[in-house]
């Protein structure tokens, strides 16, 4: 989230990482845990990045609000994290 909305490394240790390298983590993170996030969850998270990435590309230099909007849905795909990994450690 620090480095949102181009995604770019400020540090100069990852002159790679972009936007697009970003969400390609994030998707394919995602993808990794599908069984255990289960279809469902796995669905509502994939169409949240999907809806986030526009916000982000809308927004480059943060000052339109977008790139707000997109944090928010960090913040929400937070929470659906969070509780799957609780409804997993009561079962």
């Amino acid at each position: 989230m620090l480095t949102a909305p181009t995604f770019k490394d400020k540090t100069g240790y990852f002159p790679q990482m972009n936007i697009e390298t970003e969400f390609f983590a994030l998707n394919e993170g995602l993808l990794a845990v599908r069984r255990k996030l289960g279809e469902e969850r796995y669905a509502t998270l994939k169409a949240l990045s999907d809806k986030m990435r526009p916000l982000f590309e809308a927004d480059p230099e943060n000052k339109t609000g977008q790139t707000q909007a997109g944090r928010e849905i960090i913040y929400e795909m937070e929470g659906i994290l969070r509780d799957a990994v609780r409804r997993r450690g009561s079962k």
